[in-house]
């Protein structure tokens, strides 16, 4: 009999449970680094796909296929170099379940592992604005970026809550099926097509929105970028650091821990390991 190339899921959620034994483990400087590098990841993928989606000539559906296609690259450089993600890192929660890591270590992963995000995705933005890429096909990149920011940030809270929500769950969902394959190439497949799915879907990512946002706000001191929006500086008066935070980051935050943790981790562990001689 020829043995199958992937884990069955009974096994993903025991893997993923010792795999969340060993992220609450780490050294806090060894996580916190990580947890950049993965921000920083993030973000390589999230300034493509605002590249690619700065060209609308194929249409809208195209375009943001297109679009969420190369935003993929984020997470696999995530899973297969190695790095913290807050999103991903939301599945730790099983080994807590398990009794296997303490809650404390739960969170003090969590935190570490969010602030790590965030400091790896401000620093590509800040990277990208003084690289001018936002100048790319006559500043429409900038103005891509700045007009998706501004989107971001106008979101009602429920809107960006349950956006969270569906989001992580795919997410999750990427970091699960990755989890199963025993093969690089395996890995790239299982993250693609349900990262692709959401960001096609127009769902919201914390981490991710730690990099298009405030890339926006840096973006809003170029004139030129603000011009080939079409709007002026006055529309984009409410985009700023404190809306980036209460009317986005904030509410998908908690969907992306309800999509994640609850959806897949807590519903996997019930499932799988609750009950292990069940």
């Amino acid at each position: 009999m020829n043995e199958v190339n992937f884990f069955p899921p009974k096994e993903v959620a025991q893997k993923l449970c010792e795999t969340g034994i060993s992220k609450c483990k780490l050294p806090i400087l060894k996580m916190f680094v990580l947890a950049i590098l993965a921000g920083v990841y993030i973000a390589f993928g999230a300034q493509l796909s605002l590249l690619v989606s700065s060209d609308t000539t194929l249409g809208f559906g195209f375009t943001r296929f297109l679009s969420a296609s190369v935003f993929t690259v984020g997470l696999m450089l995530v899973v297969v170099a190695g790095a913290e993600l807050f999103t991903g890192n939301n599945l730790v929660l099983i080994a807590a379940l398990d009794k296997r890591a303490k809650w404390s270590e739960l969170l003090k992963n969590w935190v570490v592992v969010y602030i790590g995000n965030f400091v790896g995705s401000i620093l590509i933005a800040a990277f990208l604005f003084w690289g001018g890429t936002w100048a790319f096909n006559g500043n429409l990149v900038g103005a891509n970026s700045l007009k998706v920011a501004l989107s971001k940030t106008t979101l009602t809270f429920g809107q960006a809550f349950f956006r969270g929500i569906l989001c992580n769950w795919l997410v999750c969902l990427a970091v699960w099926m990755a989890m199963s394959s025993k093969d690089i190439i395996g890995k790239l497949f299982a993250i693609y097509f349900p990262i692709m799915a959401f960001v096609a879907s127009g769902f919201e990512h914390s981490v991710a929105n730690m990099f298009f946002i405030p890339y926006g706000i840096f973006l809003k001191s170029i004139p030129e970028v603000v011009q080939a929006t079409g709007k002026t500086l006055s529309d984009f008066a409410s985009l700023n650091f404190g809306s980036f935070i209460t009317a986005n980051l904030i509410p998908v935050t908690l969907g992306n821990l309800v999509g994640g943790a609850f959806f897949v981790g807590f519903v996997y562990w019930l499932v799988y390991l609750m009950n292990k001689n069940g």
